[in-house]
């Protein structure tokens, strides 16, 4: 057994609850806020919205989850679950490969419980400040506070050698800009405050991206609503009437929108709605700049000057998320307990300084947890650093494989993708 550390881990939804698990696995003191009074995160389905539906006032009470009602997962679940703990079929569940959200939620619980990760976590805390004590030292101060009446809270600060944040990459929503956004009279609100489409029940509707949530609220508009217009944005794209659906078109990005309602889209079509969503994805709450850079971070994880004593497990796009969770917070917690060395500080500087250069050169998405392009190369460093071998579906299952299965069987994939004779026959040696 190595050094034991006190340690402050910051969220309660997937990435919290691992790395709890494997911090307490190396003997650390775990210590786990979560503001709300269950375990799930993201994946704890709220009906509430927030009072700015566009998400911009920062005064705003902010609803966590993004979860819509009907909402069912992009990924399936053979590469949701953990490398000892997978996301199977249980009696009376959901059992198709991509289920919805209640099922995730109750593999949650379900893995919460079963590793005994409820008593260590302080539920109704909100952490409001994370500090450190001094140059120095290497204490935090926690900060959090909880609820005793409607108007009045408790403030408590405590002190930990080491701090995990995992509270995730979808918290704040990011809002198209278009001319004349802000005096257009219709109702414009981010996906991430949608829930059920009865609202727009014979209403114009124009959604703008591409994106899974883009799709998904599409295709349930589609039938209740009047019209539907997906606005695109890439160059040179031309307007056309979506396959199967009567009321439904694909346009490029908006160009502007006017006081009288108008929208008009980069394709000089035009069209007077009476509501925008935005499905326009969120800014993870790491973001420091403007590009959606989060970091400097070694490996996606650790603030080379702060090593290892402030740590980010669960922040990626696009990779497998439960097993790359779990491989950061494995490791997080062996380099807490002195079984695993780093690199100097000036090396892990460079390491990013690599990255950042690697990315540019090849043109890759800006933000530097986006593993679309390096998920396997990731997942095989960690797999090696910890001295175990990857899991066997590592090279089937992969963003680009999604996405092929997404091209080659439309909208309806992920009923009409039957994954395990698929994954069989990526195994057979004919």
């Amino acid at each position: 057994m190595g050094d034991s550390c006190k340690v402050a881990v910051i969220g309660g939804g997937i990435a919290g609850l691992v790395s709890a698990r494997e911090l307490q696995r190396e003997g650390h003191q775990v210590t786990v806020f979560e503001k709300a009074d269950k375990v799930g995160g993201t994946w704890l389905y709220d009906s509430r919205v927030e009072t700015d539906l566009l998400g911009l006032d920062p005064n705003r009470e902010v609803v966590h989850s993004s979860v819509y009602k009907s909402l069912r997962v992009n990924l399936p679940r053979q590469i949701m679950g953990f490398l000892d703990y997978p996301f199977v079929k249980k009696q009376g569940g959901d059992p198709r490969h991509f289920p919805g959200h209640e099922e995730v939620l109750r593999f949650i619980e379900d893995f919460a419980r079963n590793f005994g990760l409820l008593e260590l976590i302080r539920f109704g805390h909100e952490v409001v400040r994370v500090e450190r004590v001094d140059e120095a030292s290497r204490e935090w101060i926690i900060e959090s506070r909880t609820q005793e009446t409607k108007s009045s809270w408790e403030l408590k600060a405590e002190l930990f050698e080491a701090v995990v944040i995992c509270n995730g990459n979808t918290t704040e929503p990011r809002i198209a800009t278009f001319p004349g956004r802000d005096t257009w009279p219709g109702l414009q609100m981010h996906s991430h405050n949608y829930r059920t489409p009865e609202q727009f029940k014979n209403k114009i509707v124009v959604l703008i991206g591409n994106g899974p949530s883009a799709i998904d609220i599409l295709k349930e508009l589609a039938p209740v609503a009047k019209q539907v217009h997906q606005a695109i944005r890439g160059t040179g794209f031309q307007l056309k009437k979506l396959e199967n659906r009567d009321n439904a078109w694909q346009h490029s990005m908006i160009a502007c929108v006017h006081k009288d309602g108008r929208v008009v889209f980069q394709d000089e079509s035009i069209v007077v709605a009476d509501a925008i969503i935005h499905c326009t994805g969120t800014n993870g709450i790491v973001n420091v700049d403007d590009t959606n850079r989060v970091g400097p971070l070694y490996k996606h994880v650790l603030p080379p000057s702060l090593a290892p004593w402030l740590s980010f497990v669960g922040p990626n796009y696009e990779g497998a998320p439960a097993v790359v969770m779990e491989l950061q917070a494995r490791w997080v917690a062996k380099v807490l307990s002195g079984k695993l060395e780093l690199p100097t500080q000036e090396e892990m500087m460079y390491s990013v300084e690599e990255q950042y250069r690697e990315m540019e050169k090849n043109g890759w998405p800006k933000p530097t947890l986006n593993l679309q392009h390096s998920g396997l190369e990731y997942i095989g460093w960690f797999a090696a650093q910890l001295g175990i071998r990857p899991p066997s579906w590592w090279k089937k299952v992969t963003f680009w494989s999604i996405l092929k299965a997404r091209s080659h069987y439309g909208d309806d994939y992920r009923d009409a993708w039957d994954i395990d004779k698929w994954m069989q026959e990526m195994d057979s040696p004919n």
